[in-house]
């Protein structure tokens, strides 16, 4: 298919492979070489026989894919390593590849086949640094470029981008690149961060913060200490601690209309083990930190108001947007902090009382709320069963901002299939943007089965307007 040019490319360095039998590398440097490396069989065929590429033979033929790369047609293959199929099973916690789910496996898959043969031999792509987008198998756009370094780069310019590490193979029906990692499309981040001169934000701090700790130290008072503690650990209650915050929501005052708020934690120490930790509100707010004690206090139940997982960050920052818009008035509320169950997990957060790092705070961002919107398209789609379908706007348009300030929420998500942005496969209370939808960020993967499905979305934008929630129908075909 006929290629979206966005630039020209320098002469990219070509890493040589004259014989059939040879194997891939996984660190590469490119040289400067005019030759090519023709395979003299199918892509097929040198994926079966290259060890490198075990998991990749596996992948294809459990989603049965073996006829698009055995076909005779033009088509650029990216692919993946052990080492990348290895990565992605870890990172999306599956045990095997027999665990991801057929219809998401094959639209990867069909994301790392272009529609058309790129070698980077080729004099159109000359300049360096400047990406060309190209159809990929599954509906989606694939960016390839090098940078000054003769380095081939996937997706330049994006929200993630990937280095090639062997390029130009040639099987006789078209090219391939070698990756160590699986890869895929998010929208790019040019204009994502610009700031709307139409927005500010509000701070306040809390009234009342302390930790409690339990076991032998369950009537102990903490409320003067300039850290926060906490760690949930299994049969050890004199390791059982949690933070506890108050603040009052009246304490913000600026003029306008909230559209976000989030809870800012300065981080003095973390084990970072890659666990949960949970924010809980608990309706005692009449407790004061001079006096809170194991013994006395509200412990946290139900599920919690934000979450996020432990890494080495100098903060923690909780989205309670949510948590907020659902509160009837503005009042004080009290949070509790706590470790992901029997995690045993240690991690300490700056007080109010100190002086060595920020005191936690209530951030807001105030809108002015002087704009609207319009939900301009909403026409559903059709998709084949066990199939992927990938959104544009002429699906789905809300008028009224810039794309990349228009923020949709998943209100409802689909249930014959996946809702997926980029890598994520999306949730109740996930947000995309109307960018995320232009640039084909934004798939619905069928799961095979029904014939009706539907996803249900609200929106906003940054100047504080607003669209009530609106169902997006699907027919399974």
């Amino acid at each position: 298919m006929k290629n979206i040019r966005t630039g020209y490319f320098m002469l990219l360095g070509i890493f040589m492979c004259l014989i059939y039998s040879c194997e891939i590398q996984e660190n590469f440097e490119y040289q400067d070489s005019g030759s090519t490396a023709k395979l003299g069989v199918t892509a097929w065929e040198f994926i079966q026989e290259n060890d490198s590429l075990v998991m990749l033979e596996a992948a294809i033929t459990r989603v049965g894919l073996e006829s698009i790369y055995a076909a005779m047609d033009s088509k650029t293959f990216i692919a993946p390593t052990n080492n990348a199929f290895n990565q992605y099973l870890t990172e999306n916690a599956y045990g095997s590849l027999e665990e991801v789910p057929v219809p998401i496996l094959r639209n990867t898959l069909r994301y790392h086949i272009v529609d058309d043969i790129v070698l980077f031999t080729n004099p159109d792509l000359s300049e360096s640094n400047n990406p060309i987008a190209y159809n990929t198998e599954n509906g989606q756009i694939m960016f390839l470029s090098h940078n000054s370094n003769y380095q081939g780069l996937i997706n330049e310019g994006t929200g993630k981008q990937w280095t090639i590490v062997t390029s130009n193979l040639e099987p006789t029906n078209g090219a391939m690149h070698v990756v160590s990692s699986i890869v895929y499309f998010s929208a790019p981040s040019n204009n994502l961060n610009i700031p709307d001169p139409s927005v500010k934000t509000d701070t306040i701090y809390p009234k009342h913060d302390t930790y409690i700790n339990g076991g032998a130290s369950s009537g102990v008072n903490y409320g003067r200490d300039v850290l926060m503690k906490v760690k949930n650990v299994t049969g050890n209650g004199d390791f059982d601690r949690k933070a506890y915050m108050m603040f009052d929501l009246n304490e913000f005052d600026k003029e306008g209309v909230i559209t976000d708020v989030r809870l800012d934690m300065a981080v003095s120490f973390t084990a970072a083990k890659g666990v949960k930790m949970n924010l809980f509100s608990v309706a005692d707010t009449l407790w004061n930190e001079t006096s809170l004690t194991f013994n006395t206090a509200t412990l946290p139940a139900g599920n919690p108001v934000a979450s996020l997982t432990t890494t080495k960050v100098s903060k923690f920052a909780f989205d309670v947007t949510d948590f907020f818009n659902a509160l009837e008035k503005r009042q004080s509320v009290s949070f509790v902090l706590d470790g992901q169950a029997g995690s045993d997990e240690t991690d300490e957060f700056a007080s109010k009382e100190t002086t060595a790092l920020k005191a936690p705070m209530l951030i807001a961002t105030i809108a002015s709320g002087n704009t609207s919107l319009d939900l301009i398209t909403n026409s559903g789609f059709s998709v084949t069963s066990g199939e992927t379908y990938v959104f544009s706007e002429e699906n789905i348009e809300v008028d009224g901002a810039a794309p990349a300030d228009i923020i949709f929420t998943v209100e409802q998500i689909p249930q014959k299939g996946w809702l997926v942005r980029g890598a994520t496969i999306l949730k109740v209370g996930d947000r995309l943007t109307q960018l995320d939808i232009n640039s084909k960020n934004l798939v619905y993967i069928s799961n095979g089965s029904g014939t009706e499905d539907s996803l249900t979305l609200s929106a906003r934008d940054r100047a504080g307007a607003s669209l009530d929630p609106f169902n997006i129908a699907i027919s399974i075909l």
